[in-house]
């Protein structure tokens, strides 16, 4: 297993169209803001993942590829998500089959500092050892801070963008 860790903003955030109420689960695997998804999410028969109004929760078509990457990689992954909805962040997880990759979860409300120092005390991985992917821009420039690297998500996760990632923490740790 790698000795650093990649986390995924909303780590479950990331995951699904959006799941708090304020702020709401980012996007950095997710598709669209807005949705509150609470704890009644369905999958029905046909796959779908609908939210208790009924809307579709959706992956980003490369999330699935991303996390595997990730995983074949030996990297452990890490979902972080500020979200109120607790319960549903993790049952969107889950319904997606997406908590296997994920050997860390931190998802509460309050700061991503809070859960990126909490996340190092239990793996022991220093903060220079750690990439983190986000859609918003008020998490990577506070966890940034601490000298994790950070990819700002504009346009939610795929390949590319774990791809170009991936060469800036390269390059982070290599020193200019």
């Amino acid at each position: 297993m790698a000795g650093w860790v990649a986390v995924l903003a909303a780590g479950v955030a990331a995951l699904s169209t959006a799941l708090g109420e304020a702020p709401p689960l980012h996007n950095a695997c997710g598709a669209g803001h807005g949705a509150t998804t609470e704890a009644g999410s369905l999958r029905f028969g046909d796959g779908t993942v609908r939210d208790r109004r009924g809307q579709d929760v959706r992956l980003y078509p490369e999330v699935p590829e991303v996390l595997k990457r990730l995983q074949s990689l030996g990297v452990p992954g890490a979902a972080a998500s500020r979200t109120g909805e607790i319960e549903g962040a993790n049952q969107l997880l889950e319904l997606f089959d997406l908590i296997r990759y994920f050997v860390h979860r931190e998802i509460y409300p309050g700061s991503k500092v809070t859960h990126f120092e909490r996340l190092q005390q239990k793996t022991g991985i220093p903060f220079s050892q750690m990439i983190f992917f986000d859609d918003e821009r008020r998490n990577i420039v506070d966890v940034s801070k601490l000298g994790v690297t950070c990819i700002h998500i504009q346009n939610g996760m795929n390949l590319q963008t774990l791809s170009q990632g991936l060469e800036t923490f390269a390059k982070a740790q290599t020193g200019p």
